[in-house]
């Protein structure tokens, strides 16, 4: 079983497309905040949520669905997390009958980890009034998870991790947290806690072996945690550097496992029902 499968990158859009695709999802709000004032280059720590940036939402919706990845874990939380929710309760709705017959235990079940428990309060409420908004019922389930970032040492390198994470093997993993301000400690003296210092995290490298197959990481800018991760990573990853969009893209070709992994595989190729949907309708 030597046979790998190819990751789909979502199709390049012009702003006015990605626009009208949130529109029809019934997201105009989202649409109207993401044309607010967008940070200064050294304005690095900041009291209110960032604002949502729509051509990178709109990736993250659709590497889910083009893939029709089933469990996600997600470092940090934010208006990705919302688009995470919104994506696999699409994917819900037209595979789950499908998905019955794998070998997945959380399928359609998104993992949050944060550090910030301001961040994460703000991630729920939001969360829970769009889709009250969108009038979404059985929306899928959400599994979050605090836990403190530390300073910390990986091989020898300085790097950091969350303490605590939840148990999940997922398929599709986001790098967007912590930020650089909120871990805590040091290592000889050294912390992200300078804003000439940059993420480190080695949490995805911690449980590289238990990944399948075909499992997806995108990592949200943060192009040297990328090389830490690709210098440190020991199974067979493709990787993607997506330049114009900032993404860091990581997609496991390893040798299919056993017949579990060839039938997720073969789930994944499996094209998606070109009927419409409205997040709403359900």
């Amino acid at each position: 079983m030597s046979k790998t499968y190819k990751l789909i990158k979502p199709p390049k859009k012009a702003e006015k497309f990605i626009q009208n695709f949130f529109k029809k999802k019934g997201l105009n709000l989202l649409v109207e905040l993401s044309k607010k004032r967008k940070l200064k280059v050294n304005q690095m720590i900041v009291s209110e949520p960032f604002i949502p940036e729509l051509n990178d939402l709109y990736n993250l919706y659709q590497y889910i669905l083009l893939n029709k990845r089933t469990t996600i874990l997600e470092f940090g939380s934010g208006w990705s997390t919302l688009i995470f929710s919104l994506a696999l309760k699409e994917l819900k709705d037209m595979c789950f009958h499908e998905v019955s017959s794998l070998r997945r235990n959380n399928p359609f079940e998104l993992f949050v980890v944060e550090n910030e428990k301001k961040y994460l309060k703000i991630t729920k409420e939001r969360i829970r009034k769009f889709n009250k908004y969108l009038k979404i019922k059985n929306p899928i389930k959400i599994n979050y998870c605090l836990s403190i970032n530390e300073m910390t040492t990986f091989k020898n390198k300085i790097c950091t991790e969350f303490k605590n994470l939840p148990l999940c093997n997922p398929d599709f993993v986001y790098l967007d947290g912590p930020g650089l301000f909120s871990v805590k400690g040091n290592i000889n003296g050294i912390s992200t806690r300078h804003k000439d210092m940059m993420p480190m995290a080695c949490d995805i490298l911690k449980f590289e072996y238990f990944y399948t197959p075909g499992t997806i990481v995108v990592i949200d800018g943060r192009a040297s945690n990328a090389y830490f991760l690709k210098n440190h990573f020991n199974r067979n990853w493709k990787y993607i550097n997506d330049k114009k969009n900032d993404q860091h893209i990581f997609y496991l070709v390893d040798p299919i496992l056993g017949i579990y992994n060839k039938l997720q595989l073969e789930f994944y190729e499996k094209k998606l029902s070109k009927k419409k949907f409205r997040i709403n309708k359900k």
